[in-house]
């Protein structure tokens, strides 16, 4: 056949040197085999393109025949036969066999490009829609006024966890799924929660005074009665703490009276513990709240997420696990109070003054100052249903990112729920519209996801990553939580991950708010890092997505200010208390959020590749180096028969250097990928996916630390640990330990190490030495 060719390319050419190339390309995409054939002569490569646009629009430029003059002698018109009788000969054997071979082989996709260009490979997708045209249409779907019929539609007064409130709920999300053409499905477990007593009542005794019988609760509270004398701790933040220390106030066996805010009920009663306290109370401070004397706190207590009775594993009906349960429940009692109820407490008190910061007319207790608390909450096991609804993607469909919102509350919800159901299903609706009759085909799979038990501590949401962990932390690259995003106007904050600060900066800056402003230059004209970002704390739904998963994600609110919305946990979350606090503008602060929610999604599954920082964490973990540098150093110097000389942080320094390498290699191979390279691109993500969940400590179990992320999650694996064990063995901590601290180090250069191997690509392409 070579030589057929080149003889064939004499005879019209009269170039000997000119050939053309066959490369056959055979690329798997889902079920459908793609081969292409590429052809091109040398003169083609001479030409070349240089964009995206060349390798579609490639013309080759082809040089003009030019007959040969051939004299008419016999020998002449012998030869020209002889020539086109074998010409004929080759011809009709060669579409005999291809002909022969067509019949074996199903028909491929053929195109003719320049074998100087990378193949392009068919994927199914419609011609990438342009990133405007995108967020023109989301904007047009979204409006104030679809939105109310909306926010009717769910809004209920009594749809806690696993009552028929809920369900209903759960059914109507799952009907509006539907009806938007979406895949969708419910997945079921079986959780244990604690609820207040059915009969009788939790109780609150002060001195020989009235007895008190408090409506609201504390979910996962100890239960029993203890008897001793109040300290009022403040906030219960671990510096409050340290300050009554400082008094010399002996905590031991003493009930703890805090107020609500700053920190989670859970934080203030692990704090207590800690200090060896026997109980704690909860209340409303009227300088924090304006709720009224009356209003009961309802809440939970486990430091933790999921069924505190399943740590670490779902609970599905058919699990055949042994009695057990999380180290994050508490093991003293905790009971909330009315604001008058703590006020007739606080008259009665006695002892030192507190400080200026904490309220000039609060006294600190004393030894006669006798409480006492019982509190008979009830374990129960609750049915309940998350519910799904997918959009999938025309080119990697299992890889997604996932919205979810939560659908239970307390009471009416309407901040805590309402409006983020809401907002999910809107999205849900705008983006299928989108899809069937906008031509807009996202490249990735969007979930969709009504949590229940959210107020629980993240049950819902947490039972579903423990049930499919090992499939969503390889498939999963983004959650987006929805909860609370409407509770003021004045301010807007946002909390992520590291690796998504980038995509969050370009939001900002392309969403408008109001007539002639972004998001960006109203609520981060100063540093918007310091303006908008706070930090992913523990009771937040997207936390367990990114400490105990390794899943990206991002979590944000619109509020008053500094201050948290009011009504949280109590019975006033209505839609009057959320206008009163948006000026009437909930359904106008809805439609913003939903595009903030929506232009992060979107980019995330329209891109060839993902928008994720890489640089943000090489930032992170540069402090955290030089921070432990230092303090090794000062307690080799101050304590050396802790730490000898032979112990080195240049591991820990070589580990973040491999990082840095790594990250700025694979920004470099961005730089220079060819983004119609599908496989090229599924590689990339891949390695970009994986840095979240290699962050994950492999040396800890999730059942008993289920938040293993080093760097942002808690347990004695973190850096953060790790800084505060040094602190320890300097000022001779009895709990610090020298050969512990040495082996959590270790461990924790060589998550870093593995993170940054992994970052690198495929073991081959790695130069580190082990």
């Amino acid at each position: 056949m070579d030589q057929a060719r080149s003889t064939i390319s004499k005879i019209f050419n009269g170039e000997p040197h000119s050939y053309t190339r066959f490369n056959l390309t055979q690329n798997m995409e889902g079920d459908n085999s793609q081969v292409e054939m590429k052809l091109s002569s040398d003169m083609d490569e001479e030409v070349g393109g240089n964009g995206v646009g060349d390798h579609l629009n490639h013309n080759p430029v082809r040089k003009p025949y030019v007959a040969q003059k051939l004299g008419r002698t016999p020998k002449n018109l012998c030869f020209m036969a002889a020539a086109t009788l074998l010409i004929f000969i080759i011809g009709y054997l060669i579409g005999y066999l291809v002909h022969r071979k067509k019949d074996l082989v199903p028909s491929p996709a053929v195109s003719m490009l320049p074998i100087e260009q990378p193949v392009l490979h068919e994927t199914g997708a419609a011609p990438l829609m342009d990133w405007d045209d995108v967020k023109e249409l989301l904007a047009e779907k979204l409006t104030a006024s679809k939105f109310e019929p909306v926010f009717s539609e769910f809004t209920s007064n009594s749809h806690q966890a696993g009552s028929l409130g809920d369900e209903d709920l759960a059914n109507k999300v799952i009907t509006r799924f539907k009806e938007y053409g979406m895949n969708t499905w419910t997945d079921e477990h079986f959780v244990k929660v604690q609820d207040p007593p059915a009969s009788g009542s939790n109780r609150v005794v002060f001195k020989d005074g009235k007895e008190e019988r408090p409506n609201g609760f504390l979910s996962y509270s100890a239960n029993g009665t203890v008897t001793g004398a109040v300290v009022y701790a403040h906030y219960g933040q671990g510096s409050d703490f340290t300050f009554l220390q400082g008094r010399n106030i002996n905590l031991n066996g003493r009930v703890v009276l805090v107020r609500a805010g700053r920190i989670s009920f859970a934080e203030k009663v692990a704090n207590a513990a800690k200090m060896n306290a026997s109980a704690v109370l909860i209340y409303a401070d009227p300088l924090d709240y304006s709720i009224g004397d009356t209003t009961q706190l309802f809440g939970h207590v486990h430091m933790g997420s999921g069924d505190p009775y399943t740590p670490g594993f779902p609970s599905f009906n058919h699990t055949q696990f042994p009695p057990v349960q999380s180290s994050g429940l508490p093991t003293i009692l905790a009971q909330t109070i009315t604001t008058a109820m703590a006020t007739s407490i606080q008259r009665g008190l006695g002892g030192q003054s507190g400080p200026a910061e904490w309220a000039l007319y609060h006294k600190l207790g004393d030894d006669t100052d006798v409480i006492t608390v019982e509190v008979n909450n009830v374990l129960t096991e609750k049915k309940i249903h998350n519910v799904f609804g997918v959009i999938k993607g025309f080119v990697d469909a299992d890889r997604y990112v996932v919205i979810g919102a939560q659908r239970d509350a307390w009471g009416p919800g309407f901040a805590t729920s309402t409006v983020g159901t809401s907002v999910l299903v809107e999205l849900a609706r705008s983006i299928s519209d989108m899809v069937k009759n906008d031509g807009f085909k996202p490249r990735r799979t969007i979930v969709f996801a009504s949590w229940t038990a959210g107020e629980y501590g993240s049950v819902g949401a947490t039972e579903w990553l423990e049930g499919y962990l090992s499939s969503l932390n390889m498939k999963a690259f983004s959650y987006i939580n929805l909860d609370g995003v409407v509770t003021g106007r004045s301010g807007f904050k946002v909390a992520a991950s590291p690796l998504m600060h980038g995509l969050i900066e370009n939001t900002l800056k392309e969403l408008n708010f109001g007539k002639d402003q972004s998001l960006f230059t109203q609520f981060g004209k100063g540093n918007w890092e310091s303006d908008v970002l706070e930090p992913l704390k523990l009771d937040n739904a997207a936390y367990p997505f990114l400490a105990f998963s390794g899943i990206p994600s991002v979590s944000f609110r619109f509020t008053s200010g500094n201050s948290d919305y009011q009504y949280f946990g109590t019975m006033l979350d209505t839609r009057e208390k959320l206008n009163s606090a948006t000026a009437n503008q909930v359904p106008q602060l809805a439609v913003t959020s939903a595009r903030f929610a929506g232009h992060i999604a979107l980019r995330l599954v329209h891109d060839h590749l993902l928008q994720m920082d890489l640089g943000k964490y090489e930032k992170i973990i540069r402090t955290h180096v030089a921070q432990i540098n230092t303090k090794v150093k000062n307690v080799q110097r101050m304590k050396p028969q802790l730490l000898p000389k032979a112990l080195t942080v240049q591991w820990l320094i070589s580990a973040y250097g491999s990082y840095s390498r790594a990250s700025r290699n694979l920004a470099t191979e961005i730089q220079n990928s060819d983004l119609e390279d599908i496989e090229m691109c599924r590689i990339i993500n891949d390695r970009i996916m994986a840095v979240e969940r290699n962050f994950l400590s492999p040396y800890v179990s999730p059942k008993d630390s289920p938040f293993r992320h080093i760097l942002l999650g808690s347990g004695p694996h973190t850096v953060t640990a790790l800084s505060n064990h040094l602190d320890a063995l300097r000022n001779d901590d009895p709990e610090s330990d020298a050969d512990l601290f040495r082996n959590q180090f270790a461990l924790a250069t060589w998550t870093i190490q593995g993170c940054a191997n992994s970052l690198a690509g495929d073991i081959w392409s790695l130069d580190n030495e082990i």
